[in-house]
């Protein structure tokens, strides 16, 4: 019998936040004679970038040597990390359909990040609410596909790799967590989520069905406050 799922997983960087216009990171490499991409090599998938995502360094600690590598005055790389960021775009059509998802199941981030993310989540994107944990691997001292990070996630949510699914944009981390068990969706850009959730079993509710339910619970409220002891 299929076990049934009980919680879903969503990476940040390619799912939830993406980089839907990447003209400021074009301008920005152009201007500092760098070639496409090169910026975001630099900061991601550089060694000092990885060192960063595994926690190894601060992110100050990144930008500092990113600055340094590139020869830039302080504020001329407060305006490199101000552009570097400027395309990114916050899905807010899945973090509601994230949020449609509870209480009837568990949901987490699993992110490759660096130590400042915590506070972007809270205070910037005000998401963090959104989940019953959150794992980011600057915190962890372990990125994905390691088998050590998709365990600590499991381990926060209380579940077994066959009751979770989990939402990534790169192969190789829906293939790492497919081999510890998990049931994985690799997400691409106009992916239909609630659709692939639901082909795997997973109920989303509807935003009629969610404003209902808040309804109902704020009509039960009221009548228990207007109620005599």
């Amino acid at each position: 019998m299929a076990t049934v799922p009980r919680a879903v997983i969503f990476d940040l960087g390619g799912v939830l936040l993406r980089t839907e216009d990447p003209t400021p990171r074009r301008r920005l490499e152009a201007q500092l004679g760098l070639s496409p991409g090169q910026a975001e090599a630099l900061v991601f998938h550089s060694p000092m970038g990885r060192q960063a995502q595994m926690g190894r360094i601060t992110a100050q600690e990144l930008w500092q040597w990113v600055g340094h590598r590139l020869g830039l005055t302080p504020p001329q790389l407060a305006a490199f990390r101000a552009a570097f960021w400027a395309g990114d775009r916050l899905d807010r059509e899945l973090v509601a359909l994230i949020r449609r998802l509870r209480p009837r199941y568990q949901t987490a981030l699993l992110s490759n990040a660096f130590d400042d993310l915590r506070p972007v989540l809270t205070e910037t994107l005000g998401i963090a609410d959104a989940f019953d944990a959150v794992v980011i691997s600057a915190e962890e001292g372990t990125m994905k596909p390691d088998p050590a990070i998709y365990r600590k996630v499991l381990e926060r949510l209380g579940r077994k790799p066959a009751e979770c699914i989990f939402v990534d944009d790169f192969p190789e981390n829906v293939e790492g967590a497919r081999r510890l068990g998990l049931t994985a969706i690799h997400y691409v850009p106009g992916l239909d989520v609630s659709q692939a959730l639901a082909e795997r079993g997973i109920r989303v509710s509807s935003p009629s069905d969610s404003g209902a339910e808040t309804a109902r619970k704020a009509s039960s409220r009221a009548r228990g406050a207007n109620t005599s002891p």
